[in-house]
């Protein structure tokens, strides 16, 4: 005998439905009460016509399960309006090739709903699935479209999560990255609309919203050192792409890990203010968030002392990080009293009988009510272990800072006193219990015995030395793509080190080689060299007394006359504000001999620089010298000759007569890297010297004009830094490209044996 799931009441919607799958009828029921109690009359009828529609279409019963499910609460958070274009859309990717995403198209619908929270935003995300779905679909011969596309499937399970970092302008930018680049290639379209790809997380980031630790590290740099006396590293972490582990700030011994962006938090409580003054809501923005978390692990780094953990629970772990935690915002706040209502506005505040003690494990739960209730003296707690651990936590204060040792006592007495049966099970009550402004305590732990469970964080690692740490983590840059008019973001990993050490006396040699030169170029610099100091006569007030017009004015006064006032005199520096970077080509081509010369054109560029360094150091001008070369945009080598703060000496010249040539020339990202040193100099004038051979290229790049464009932009970026970008080219075709990239700013030198001579005299020139 069958049995009837249809109330009697429903029976008239249900013919309508008219659909034929056991496992539609068995949800019928609740499904369509939900919806008469949300949608009018009119928006009840066109929710059963458009499930209809999705039962009969012919992609089995996912579809109208999903809507009958999220079709009613969708409608409510954006209006009834706003379904029929959602059916409009759905129609459209059905008509398609695309209609296996309709599936995953409803199924992050009411996720996608609640972030963007009105029909005008789904509209918008509704246009950019159909433009997505558009330009991705494949055709036979571009006629007609019989390919699915491959990203869109994945795009529409990843929305809701994407929404959840992006404005709904982020998401179109991001989306339109992935399909003008991947267009033409599935996997890898693919492999970008699951987050899976570099280039896609890089978009990402640059694409989030709120406030970023990059934009304001040096804000907070000043307020760790002007208000803590703490220079520490900050080091950002991404929540972008690890929504389980949720990591949480923390500290070690390489510098303090922040989240990469926060948004400005406003508490859903009121937060109640001293003296029983009458609850706000006090809203904290990204930048204050920050500080808080600063100021949370500051204290920590001030008044916490490890402890062995060995020798505790985890439960009891929990307790003394808690009690801990309290301890050193108690000692913060003393010492400054504005962070409370920072503190209090973060910090959640749980219901008191929200935990079910018989079936969930409570012991979050009451922690972090007694955190919030040490933070918040009026606390509306009645539980009377609560209220005696507050007290006995404030007594243990009075008579000074107390210790971590002492909180460990309290944490194990609290544990000791409060625990349940429940707090075993795995049923764990979460819900507003994370304090997410703290750190993860791992600092307050040293491990005797070492398990596959715990990490040793004291342990003693012999950092590397100078000798055996041969290069940086790579700095990455961005591309230009003069085809798409657009950056490729974090596209050049740049990798910096100190170029291998050499034999000084072969530099010497050189020099020694070109003495007659070296004497030449001795006159014209005495010619450039700046005086020290240039006297400004007739001044009312001086630092010296002017003879010749204090005598002058003597005399008038003795005749009657008036006197000349001005009988001081002042000095002013006439010193040259120049810094100079030498960026050198070392690219495999350099290894050729030059034409009508027996050296190669890396021997001669080596004697150039020699007696350019040599010169420069003259005038005491700060220079350094770098040179590059690259292996695809993965590997751009980019190689310390001389910094700004060394001299010319022994260990220079070493650097510099034991450059070796090699791989290709990526111009654009070593210019953009030694940008990064030499904008820091104090000079009114910077000037970037590029020493090259020939043309941007390299063994990735199978567009010869990309490498072009990209150093072209490289430069303009430049200009706005108040850089100034000079190339001496050494390639005789150099009138082909140089132009493109550098303007009017490059000298071709077509006989290379002229290098040496010319390099140092055309420097004097620009820099008069």
């Amino acid at each position: 005998m069958e049995i009837r799931t249809i109330p009697p009441e429903l029976e008239n919607y249900w013919k309508e439905l008219d659909c034929g799958f056991k496992q539609v009828e068995q949800v019928f029921a609740g499904c369509m009460r939900e919806a008469l109690a949300v949608l009018s009359r009119q928006g009840a009828a066109e929710y059963i016509v458009n499930a209809r529609f999705l039962g009969k279409m012919g992609r089995g019963a996912e579809p109208i399960l999903v809507f009958l499910e999220i079709a009613p609460n969708t409608a409510k958070i954006l209006g009834e309006g706003a379904m029929p274009a959602i059916m409009a859309c759905i129609k459209v990717l059905w008509k398609s090739p695309n209609g296996k995403s309709i599936t995953p198209f409803l199924q992050s619908l009411h996720a996608v709903a609640e972030r963007l929270c009105t029909a005008e935003q789904m509209q918008l995300y509704l246009n950019l699935v159909l433009n997505f779905m558009e330009r991705t679909t494949g055709s036979v011969h571009g006629i007609h479209k019989t390919f699915p596309s491959p990203g869109l499937p994945d795009f529409l399970n990843q929305a809701p999560r994407l929404l959840s970092s992006l404005t709904i302008q982020g998401l179109r930018n991001w989306v339109e990255y992935g399909v003008r680049y991947y267009n033409n290639h599935p996997e890898r379209q693919i492999d970008y609309f699951t987050l899976q790809s570099a280039d896609s997380r890089a978009v990402l980031q640059r694409e989030r919203h709120g406030t970023l630790l990059v934009d304001n590290e040096r804000k907070l740099d000043l307020y760790m050192r002007g208000l803590w006396g703490d220079p520490e590293q900050l080091i950002p972490y991404s929540l972008a792409f690890d929504e389980l582990r949720k990591p949480q700030p923390y500290f070690d011994k390489l510098g303090i890990r922040l989240p990469d962006v926060y948004e400005d938090f406003v508490p859903p409580i009121a937060v109640r203010q001293a003296h029983d003054a009458p609850p706000t809501v006090a809203s904290v923005s990204g930048l204050d968030r920050y500080r808080a978390s600063l100021a949370h692990i500051a204290a920590h780094r001030r008044w916490s002392k490890a402890i062995i953990a060995d020798n505790f629970s985890p439960f009891q772990r929990i307790a003394i990080e808690l009690f801990e935690d309290s301890r050193v915002e108690y000692l913060a706040m003393r010492e400054y009293p504005g962070l409370r209502s920072v503190f209090l506005a973060l910090h959640p505040e749980p219901e008191e009988n929200a935990c079910d003690t018989e079936h969930e494990s409570c012991i979050r739960h009451r922690l972090a009510m007694l955190s919030r209730a040490i933070l918040d003296k009026q606390h509306p707690y009645q539980n009377a272990h609560i209220v005696e651990y507050v007290n006995r936590f404030y007594e243990l204060l009075q008579g000074g800072d107390a210790s971590t040792a002492d909180m460990a006592d309290l944490g194990v007495s609290f544990i000791t006193k409060t625990r349940l049966r429940s707090d075993q099970s795995a049923k764990i009550y979460f819900k507003n219990t994370e304090v997410d402004y703290r750190d993860d305590n791992r600092h307050l732990w040293q491990f005797i015995e070492q398990g596959d469970e715990e990490e040793t964080f004291a342990e003693q690692r012999n950092p590397q030395s100078d000798e055996t740490l041969k290069e940086l983590p790579p700095r990455l840059y961005p591309e230009w793509d003069y085809s798409n008019s657009t950056y490729r973001p974090d596209w050049v990993s740049v990798y910096e080190r100190i170029h291998p050490h050499g034999n000084p006396a072969d530099l010497d040699a050189l020099l020694n080689k070109h003495s007659a030169l070296a004497k030449r170029l001795k006159r014209l610099l005495d010619l450039l060299k700046p005086q020290n100091k240039v006297r400004i006569r007739y001044q009312e007030e001086g630092s010296e007394l002017d003879l010749d017009v204090a005598l002058r004015s003597l005399i008038d006064y003795k005749s009657g006359a008036a006197p000349d006032p001005r009988i001081n005199m002042s000095h002013r520096n006439d010193g040259r504000s120049i810094a100079v970077m030498l960026l050198v080509d070392l690219s495999e081509s350099l290894n050729q001999k030059a034409a009508g010369c027996d050296q190669t054109v890396l021997q001669l560029s080596q004697e150039a620089l020699s007696l350019l360094a040599w010169a420069i150091e003259k005038l005491g001008d700060p220079f350094a010298i770098a040179g590059f070369h690259s292996n695809t945009r993965h590997d751009v080598r980019y190689l310390h000759i001389k910094g700004y703060s060394e001299h010319w000496g022994d260990e220079v010249k070493g650097r510099l007569a034991a450059m070796e040539a090699g791989y290709s020339t990526r111009m654009g990202a070593a210019m953009r890297h030694a940008a990064h040193y030499l904008e820091r100099q104090p000079a009114d004038k910077k000037l970037l010297l590029v020493l090259t051979d020939g043309e941007p290229a390299d063994v990735d790049s199978h567009d010869e004009r990309l490498l072009i464009e990209d150093a072209r932009m490289a430069v303009k970026e430049l200009d706005l830094q108040g850089i100034f970008s000079y190339c001496i080219n050494l390639d005789p075709k150099a009138d082909e490209y140089v132009a493109d990239i550098f303007g009017k700013q490059y000298t071709i030198i077509d006989n290379v044996a002229q290098l040496p001579e010319k390099l140092p005299t055309l420097f004097m020139s620009l820099t008069k």
